[in-house]
């Protein structure tokens, strides 16, 4: 299928276009440079010719949904969200360089790498769950690598709460890591069901391929993954130095029937943790909100597909940082700067009075000259 080519950016305030970083189903996203505080940053931008209501109402709630939940330190920071003078909803987020999208592809990822990421996703959704939400896209390719090297989890685009489910909710998915009963369409997500997508993650970024894979060409089609994840037999990775303890951990995570799973995101983490201490590792730390925890602000409301956030008034007619008018508290400050300590700064106005009197000063004095000249005294 042909990747649908990327709308064109829209200028923003106070950040300048760099290049785009990718296109989704209903979103694209660039790269940036923000003038104040200066760094770059990544923001997801929704098509200028996308209007239907639920894929807004996504984008709303991914922007919310990263509030409440973008401190935890393996999940993706966002800076703010709003809308683009054309009228384009946005969110302005971590710029992180890299990603697992195709690395376990083309390399053998170390098992102790693997059981770092999978203990660090775990906490992530573990702490989304305890604040009522879903991810329902747990994959490689959403797990991307900050400039320091940790893997965060992203794309909250499809997310949804455990709490209210719609009838007319949207399901949408990733077949090869989605449990039996979300590609049966029983459900739209659950614990469960992230349970198996972490651990169908988790085998992923070992194997080299999704659990249902094969390296037969036509043998991956939409309709043979469903028919093998229906009947969801656990193939071993094939890898001597990946212990069957891990292996068993995994097989459960996948078993076809959800109760058989591990109950809970943490269960899964604490599962990881002891093949960690099998292998004499250090366990990952599982970052977890407290008991008492509850997200400090109002409950995502998953059904808003208003145009929220500021609205950027005009267009800026140059979209470089070097040109572009000031505006806000640093626009301020670069003027003050100039008014004051630049050498090359403006000169203030002359007054009309101040003009008015020097010219009457020149008249006199000619008109003096004129007379002592007439009576010979010049």
């Amino acid at each position: 299928m042909a990747t649908r080519l990327p709308s064109a950016p829209p200028i923003l305030p106070g950040l300048a276009y760099i290049r785009p970083l990718g296109s989704g189903g209903f979103a694209d996203v660039f790269l940036y440079e923000q003038d104040m505080p200066r760094r770059k940053v990544a923001v997801k931008v929704m098509p200028s010719d996308v209007r239907d209501p639920d894929l807004r109402r996504m984008f709303n709630a991914e922007a919310d949904v990263l509030a409440h939940l973008s401190a935890h330190p393996s999940i993706v920071t966002v800076y703010q969200a709003g809308i683009s003078a054309d009228g384009r909803p946005y969110i302005v987020m971590e710029f992180c360089p890299g990603s697992l999208a195709q690395r376990y592809r083309i390399e053998r990822i170390p098992v102790d790498e693997v059981l770092a990421i999978g203990v660090r996703m775990a906490g992530a959704l573990e702490s989304a769950h305890r604040a009522g939400l879903v991810h329902r896209d747990v994959k490689p390719s959403n797990i991307l690598i900050t400039t320091f090297g940790t893997p965060v989890l992203a794309d909250f685009g499809i997310s949804s709460s455990l709490l209210q489910k719609s009838a007319d909710e949207v399901l949408a998915m990733s077949i090869p890591w989605s449990a039996p009963e979300v590609v049966a369409e029983q459900t739209a997500g659950s614990i469960a069901s992230e349970v198996w997508s972490l651990g169908a993650t988790v085998y992923s970024l070992l194997a080299g391929h999704s659990p249902f894979e094969r390296r037969e060409r036509g043998q991956n089609t939409k309709e043979l993954l469903r028919r093998r994840i229906a009947r969801a037999t656990y193939t071993e990775i094939p890898r001597a130095d990946v212990p069957a303890s891990l292996q068993a951990v995994l097989a459960a995570s996948m078993s076809r029937d959800p109760g058989r799973r591990q109950a809970s995101a943490r269960e899964f983490a604490d599962a990881l943790r002891a093949v960690q201490a099998e292998l004499g590792l250090s366990p990952t730390p599982l970052e977890i909100p407290d008991e008492e925890w509850s997200p400090a602000s109002a409950p995502v409301d998953f059904s808003d597909s208003a145009l929220r956030g500021p609205t950027r008034s005009h267009l800026e007619r140059d979209s470089t940082r070097k040109h572009r008018a000031s505006t806000g508290v640093s626009g301020l400050a670069r003027d003050e700067e100039t008014e004051f300590s630049s050498p090359s700064r403006a000169r203030r106005p002359v007054l009309p009075w101040v003009v008015g009197a020097a010219v009457g000063v020149v008249v006199a004095a000619g008109a003096l000259f004129a007379a002592l000249f007439a009576t010979g005294v010049l």
